[in-house]
């Protein structure tokens, strides 16, 4: 039987998915708010959908499909505030998809406020900080709310991402690279996963969905082996390059990354090992860092 695949949020991760889900035989649907982007997903080897989830007639034209996976970010250049899109438009989602169809949400490592270094998991406590990671945990609680009411508990999974990264995305390697200083405190633990790792992650929350019936055991960090010290992993990009050690300044009070090296922990990827993904393609940042930095060197890119 062939399965039918919505993406819903064709990004980073989205693409990474929906070519996975299309090199196992699956028939892959992406959206996209804007007709535009129809030519590159078509071109991809998928079928472009619009949606605009805050548009409650695309929500109703949605295809019919086996399995969902809503891995939407919020768009600061849009007209909609965090909550509007990010929960309400889940919400308004939620209502035209049956309870049968399994769904997989990305969440975020962000809904974790621990900042002293501590190892946390799924059942460790959450008061997130930042607006993005209380709009997920907000998102979060109304996805199990809905799928408890329907009496199909066992039709979502929740897939608490650390940051991802791979070919075309290791944030600042250029300035690693040049020598330009970077801008964030240099202690700190980066959680990590590789693109790839994280689509093998999705693709195995599906089925978990569909044959584990308790809501509480639905949600699963997704991380890799091995927490890095923040200065030992640039320190790795700049022996790669073979350029001087990275330095470090201290960002501005405003900005984005002063808020997340607030927040230092370790997480804890065992009941992913156990129940999604037992083994990682990249079990540490060390083999996925020299894969894609390879990759770099050999394009271009």
């Amino acid at each position: 039987m062939v399965i039918r695949t919505l993406i819903v949020g064709y990004g980073y991760l989205g693409q990474r998915v929906a070519k996975l889900c299309r090199d196992q035989g699956d028939h892959v649907f992406a959206t996209t708010r804007s007709t535009d982007k129809f030519e590159a997903i078509a071109d991809a080897g998928h079928i472009p959908v619009k949606l605009d989830w805050n548009i409650a007639s695309d929500c109703r034209n949605l295809p019919t499909v086996d399995r969902i996976l809503i891995a939407v970010s919020y768009d600061r250049g849009s007209n909609v505030d965090r909550e509007t899109s990010m929960v309400v438009g889940l919400s308004r989602l939620l209502r035209y998809v049956p309870a049968t169809t399994s769904l997989c949400y990305i969440s975020t490592t962000g809904v974790y406020h621990q900042g002293g270094g501590q190892w946390v998991d799924e059942s460790s406590p959450t008061r997130p900080q930042r607006d993005g990671g209380k709009a997920h945990l907000r998102a979060e609680s109304l996805l199990r709310d809905r799928r408890t009411r329907s009496g199909k508990a066992g039709r979502y999974v929740i897939l608490r991402l650390s940051g991802i990264y791979g070919p075309g995305r290791i944030p600042r390697a250029a300035d690693v690279r040049a020598g330009h200083p970077i801008a964030s405190p240099s202690e700190g633990y980066l959680n990590l996963i590789h693109v790839d790792d994280a689509a093998l992650a999705v693709r195995s929350g599906w089925r978990y969905a569909e044959t584990c019936d308790t809501g509480d055991s639905k949600t699963f960090v997704v991380s890799d082996d091995c927490p890095v010290v923040r200065s030992e992993f640039y320190e790795a990009i700049a022996h790669y390059y073979h350029a001087p050690p990275p330095k470090f300044i201290q960002p501005s009070d405003d900005a984005p990354v002063r808020f997340r090296s607030e927040s230092n922990k370790r997480i804890w990827n065992r009941r992913m090992k156990r129940d999604l993904v037992s083994s990682l393609t990249y079990p540490t940042y060390r083999e996925g860092l020299i894969d894609v930095l390879a990759r770099t060197v050999l394009t271009g890119t």
